[in-house]
């Protein structure tokens, strides 16, 4: 029986203790966080429950909907309403393109990791951020965490958080005799952008009567990049109630990142308000935010090959959306299970 660690409990990691589910290998994930699903997170509050990352899982192709109802039909949502766009000037309207299924679950999109981890035995250790890696001469990998603890040793580690933090993890491994192609792994890493992006949550005593769930700005010029209406999913906000999710623009999101919620909520929910063209927005009843540092990659891996090659050749693999050069739940959960499909290949 092989020892395999996954750093990151998002839908890449538990996509890959998924692929490894029937495995005879011993599994084990390492999260920072408290919860699992990364960026597919749901928050909960006044009987309210909104996903303030991804907004929902597109179906993407069949095998992306088969899986969702293998993994259980019960309180999975589809979101009827349409997706509309807006311009700079905010002037909203349908969109072109062809609406696509937008699936999440009554108790929120982190279901989605939850569900997939429910089907393994993986082992979760949560609030476990990594801060180094070390290989030893007989092949095998341990994570040291933030604590000083160690975890392994692992036959075969897979690195699944946002680039950014995998080229930390990199730039902190000791791998002997890696000849350069540890070093080239780390540069490609470290060269793959992400956006920055700033979640604001306003809750109102009413609902909108508007015709979209949610509307995004195509040209990239407005200081609000999403805006959804949280009452169009089931069981997440009480009837006669509103709760919007507003993801700013990556250049609002970083001038403003660092600001005191108080003071970027008010500065949102007025453009939100002359967006939407409601002056009742400018003034929720409550508020929340997520500051994403890392929210969505501008592109995808660019590694050498020989590089990859070697790494995985050694026991080392990378998976995640920014692996797959698209932002979108699905592509991170396949990318996930791509990467366990080749770990157990491997052994």
């Amino acid at each position: 029986m092989a020892h395999i660690g996954i750093v990151g409990a998002g839908l890449a990691g538990a996509g890959a203790a998924y692929a490894l589910r029937d495995t005879d290998h011993d599994v084990t994930l390492l999260e920072k966080s408290r919860g699992v699903g990364g960026r597919a997170a749901t928050r909960r509050r006044d009987d309210c429950r909104y996903d303030h990352g991804a907004n929902y899982v597109k179906e993407g192709d069949g095998r992306t909907v088969d899986l969702l109802h293998e993994l259980g039909d019960d309180g999975l949502v589809d979101v009827e309403e349409p997706v509309w766009t807006f311009d700079r000037d905010g002037a909203i309207e349908p969109s072109d393109r062809e609406e696509a299924h937008k699936f999440t679950w009554t108790a929120g999109i982190t279901q989605f990791a939850k569900r997939l981890l429910a089907e393994t035995d993986a082992a979760v250790r949560k609030t476990t951020r990594a801060e180094s890696v070390a290989r030893d001469d007989a092949g095998a990998w341990t994570v040291t965490d933030t604590d000083g603890d160690e975890h392994g040793p692992f036959d075969a580690l897979l690195l699944t958080p946002p680039a950014p933090q995998t080229a930390d993890l990199l730039a902190a491994t000791d791998w002997p005799g890696a000849d350069g192609a540890l070093a080239a792994l780390h540069d490609a890493v470290a060269d793959t952008e992400f956006r920055t992006i700033r979640t604001l949550v306003f809750h109102y005593d009413f609902a909108l009567d508007v015709p979209w769930y949610a509307v995004v700005n195509t040209d990239k010029e407005h200081a609000v990049g999403w805006l959804a209406r949280e009452e169009c999913k089931d069981g997440h906000v009480p009837d006669g109630e509103g709760l919007l999710i507003a993801q700013m623009s990556p250049a609002w999101s970083v001038e403003h990142y660092d600001d005191p919620l108080e003071s970027a909520a008010e500065a949102g929910a007025d453009l939100v308000a002359d967006l939407v063209g409601d002056d009742r927005l400018a003034d929720p009843d409550w508020v929340d935010d997520q500051g994403w540092r890392y929210a969505l990659p501008d592109e995808g891996l660019a590694a050498d090959a020989e590089a990859l090659a070697s790494a995985r050749e050694a026991g080392l693999f990378l998976a995640g959306d920014w692996v797959a050069g698209a932002a979108r739940a699905h592509e991170a959960l396949w990318n996930g299970v791509d990467a366990g499909d080749r770990i157990a290949d491997r052994l």
